[in-house]
């Protein structure tokens, strides 16, 4: 009876210490009950974790803090009343709704094509900000080229134009970020559709961008 006992005991204390190996090697909790969020990109299903290399360091492209202000000034907390500004836990959040099927949402990544090969948030939708920041009197010329801001609205935002005219009722909750709270790209991008009439309550603001979410050793795809 003691044998058994103590086989019990070890197998019990084995299988905890392989349990904390496994979960090691998997990588740290996001939160304490938050191990990974899975998302869809580009096609392929991508598992968000933290990094767990301890050795692990900002990415070169994000460690640099000395920026050139203007442009690149740092961002408010706030950008206008009604725009929520969101911190990781909450963009993974609308990430897993997206990976649910939520098509009333959409993660936007507002930086150029140059910075997404650098690194993105997996399950975001790239719209470079000089696609949104035009010239709104001239964004709705149906002679202009394809992939105008009026197609951007219309085609993948959710908003209907209604006998020339914007009709937001549907239109998409947007989860907009760049590449840190130094740059202006997505708050430059919510003013402008603010400034179009979609309503505040559906634009999201990630402040911290991708600096914050690599120093968080978040994972990231670059594509």
């Amino acid at each position: 009876m003691k044998f058994v006992k103590v086989l019990m005991l070890t197998t019990l204390v084995g299988g905890v210490a392989l349990t904390t190996q496994l979960r090691a090697e998997e990588g740290n909790q996001i939160t304490p009950g938050l191990q990974s969020v899975e998302v869809m990109h580009g096609g392929e299903k991508i598992m968000i974790t933290r990094s767990a290399d301890k050795n692990a360091v900002m990415p070169k492209s994000f460690a640099k803090t000395s920026r050139h202000c203007p442009p690149f000034c740092i961002q408010p907390a706030s950008i206008s009343a009604g725009v929520d500004t969101v911190g990781e836990l909450e963009v993974l959040g609308y990430l897993k709704r997206v990976s649910d099927g939520d098509r009333k949402v959409m993660v936007v990544d507002s930086r150029t094509p140059e910075w997404i090969i650098r690194g993105t948030i997996p399950g975001s939708v790239n719209i470079p900000w000089n696609r949104i920041n035009v010239d709104v009197q001239g964004a709705f010329d149906v002679s202009a080229e394809a992939d105008t801001l009026h197609d951007i609205l219309i085609n993948q935002l959710g908003v209907q134009d209604v006998n020339g005219n914007l009709d937001f009722r549907n239109a998409k909750t947007l989860v907009m970020f760049c590449n840190g709270s130094w740059c202006p790209q997505s708050s430059s991008n919510i003013k402008t559709l603010l400034n179009l009439g979609y309503p505040a309550y559906k634009l999201k603001w990630y402040r911290g961008g991708m600096q914050d979410w690599v120093s968080l050793g978040l994972t990231t795809v670059n594509k």
